[in-house]
């Protein structure tokens, strides 16, 4: 039986709330709070919202103020679009950095999932397409993850031998509670 699921693109359009809404001007990203909600959305449609260093600031910024702002009790994230919820790195700014700005990206990317996932509030991601690479680890920082029915998972740097850059975080943490466990 085939259905025709509604895409997933939460819109503080359509929810009515009487409260004034709040947005912070981001290059990357769009951030809008809708009376108890944050709604944050990776906003680089052209390139299937694939995350480069001012996608990382900006989403630090939106997570940042959601975690501090008392009157938002919950945040949906989602990719602009109908092809991708994150399509996982900017391949074309990866091809102009050194091993040392790799590193240090990766390390701002994990501290930026970090916040995502200790927030103190839940974090939906609503998933309307492909969650690829870094795209998938930040879905896997949410709360609760709500997907279309075509979206597509994926880590595609293992395929070369890569290992995924910002989730080792999640592959080390669990390695060590487990050996925590074990002694």
């Amino acid at each position: 039986m085939a259905s025709q699921a509604a895409p997933l693109t939460p819109s503080p359009a359509t929810v009515s709330n009487s409260l004034p809404r709040t947005a912070l001007a981001l290059a990357n990203v769009l951030y809008e709070k809708n009376g108890s909600i944050a709604y944050v959305t990776v906003n680089r449609p052209k390139v299937l919202n694939a995350l480069n260093t001012p996608t990382w600031t900006d989403l630090r910024t939106a997570f940042e103020d959601a975690k501090a702002d008392a009157s938002v009790h919950g945040v949906i994230l989602t990719g602009a679009g109908d092809k991708a919820f994150i399509a996982g790195a900017d391949i074309s700014e990866l091809a102009n950095v050194d091993a040392y700005d790799a590193e240090e990206s990766s390390r701002f990317g994990q501290g930026v999932l970090d916040l995502i996932e200790n927030l103190g509030k839940p974090v939906i991601a609503a998933i309307n397409g492909f969650a690829l690479g870094g795209g998938c680890e930040t879905a896997m920082a949410c709360t609760i993850r709500i997907a279309v029915e075509h979206a597509k998972f994926g880590q595609p740097e293992v395929s070369s031998a890569c290992c995924p850059a910002v989730a080792e975080r999640s592959v080390c943490r669990a390695w060590w509670a487990r050996a925590a466990r074990c002694s």
